[in-house]
C-alpha cells in the first residue's frame, strides 16, 4: 500500500445559502504524490480544505483519508495530518519556541525535541527565540509550515502558502516544500499560481466554480501540451486548411497571425517537410513548453459545459 490511495473525496458537495462552493467533487491523492489544487481565487478551494480537514460538514459526500471515512474516525484521521489553511496565526508577544510548545501542549505531547526538529526543519533555529511580532511574513509562513509538522504527520495540507510573500520569501516556502517532498511526504498544496503547482507538483487537479475540471499527472500535462505548435506561414488559410486534411494531425486551430496544431512530436518534422514541399514559406515553428494554455483553455472549456447544460 506504499503508493496507495491516502485521500479520497465522493461526490463532495458543499452549500452555503444559495450557493454551491464545492460540487460534486471526486478526487484522488496517492502517497507520495505532490498534489496540486489549482483554481482560481474563490473556486472553492479552501472550502474543499475545510471539508477535507472537518472544519466543516458536507451537505453531502464523503470524505475518505487513511482509508477511513472522515465522518467515522476524525479524531485518529487528524491525528495524521498537519495543515496550514490561509494565513497562520500565532501569540505575536511570544517567540517561535514558545507559540511551538503552546501548540504541541494542545496535542497533548510533551516531547520538545519535536520542536527543535520542525525549527530546523523551517530553517528558524537562529530566530526561535525572538518575538513573533519581529517575524517577516515569510518567516511566518515557515513557521506555519513547522506547526504542521510538529506531530509527525503523514500527510500534510497548506493552503496558498505563497500568498503575500515577497520573491524571497516563496522562493523558501518551495525550496521548503521540495525538501519535505523528497523525504517522502505526502502534500496536498492549494494555489492560484500555475507556475508554483508546475514546480511543485506531481499531480494536479483543476477546479472552478466548485466543479473538478481536470485531474491528473503534470509530466504528461506538460507533455501534451509541448505538443501544441503555433506556426507562422505565408498563405495560413490554405496551409490551416491542408493540414487539417492531413491524418497524422489532431486538430488545427488559426488566427489571423499563426496556425496552432495538435501533432504528435515525431510527426513534426514530416509537417515541416510537407508544407516546404508544398510550396510554403516558413517562419517559425514555436512549441508551447508551459501549462498555462491549456489551463485557461480547460477552465474555458469547463464554463462552457457549465453554460449548456452538459
Amino acid at each position: 500500500m506504499k503508493n496507495g490511495e491516502l485521500l479520497q473525496t465522493f461526490r463532495l458537495c458543499k452549500r452555503i445559502k444559495h450557493v454551491t462552493a464545492v460540487d460534486d467533487l471526486n478526487l484522488t491523492v496517492h502517497r507520495g504524490d505532490v498534489f496540486g489544487f489549482l483554481g482560481p481565487n474563490g473556486a472553492g478551494k479552501s472550502t474543499t480544505i475545510r471539508l477535507l480537514l472537518g472544519l466543516v460538514k458536507p451537505t453531502r459526500g464523503e470524505v475518505m483519508l487513511f482509508g477511513r471515512l472522515l465522518k467515522k474516525a476524525r479524531r485518529l484521521i487528524l491525528s495524521k495530518i498537519g495543515a496550514l489553511v490561509e494565513k497562520p496565526s500565532f501569540y505575536e508577544h511570544l517567540s517561535a519556541r514558545q507559540n511551538l510548545a503552546i501548540i504541541l501542549s494542545f496535542m497533548g505531547n510533551n516531547n520538545l525535541a519535536n520542536i527543535e526538529r520542525v525549527l530546523s526543519i523551517v530553517n528558524l533555529v537562529e530566530r526561535a527565540d525572538d518575538r513573533v511580532k519581529t517575524y517577516s511574513q515569510g518567516m511566518k509562513q515557515r513557521l506555519g509550515i513547522a506547526q504542521a509538522l510538529l506531530g509527525n504527520p503523514e500527510l500534510v495540507i497548506l493552503d496558498e502558502p505563497t500568498t503575500g510573500l515577497d520573491p524571497q520569501g516563496m522562493k523558501d516556502i518551495r525550496n521548503l516544500i521540495h525538501r519535505l517532498a523528497g523525504e517522502g511526504m505526502t502534500i496536498f498544496l492549494s494555489s492560484h499560481l500555475l507556475h508554483e503547482v508546475e514546480q511543485l507538483c506531481t499531480k494536479m487537479a483543476i477546479i472552478d466554480k466548485g466543479k473538478l475540471i481536470f485531474q491528473g499527472n503534470v509530466e504528461e500535462l506538460r507533455h501534451r501540451e509541448a505538443n501544441r505548435i503555433r506556426l507562422k506561414v505565408d498563405r495560413l488559410e490554405d496551409a490551416a486548411s491542408l493540414l487539417e486534411e492531413q491524418p497524422w494531425i489532431d486538430s488545427v486551430d488559426s488566427n489571423i497571425n499563426e496556425i496552432t496544431v495538435f501533432i504528435r512530436y515525431s510527426s513534426i518534422p514530416h509537417m515541416v517537410r510537407f508544407l516546404i514541399d508544398k510550396g510554403f514559406k516558413i517562419y517559425a515553428v514555436n512549441p508551447v513548453q508551459t501549462l498555462e494554455d491549456y489551463f485557461f483553455s480547460i477552465l474555458e472549456q469547463g464554463r462552457s459545459l457549465k453554460d449548456t447544460g452538459n
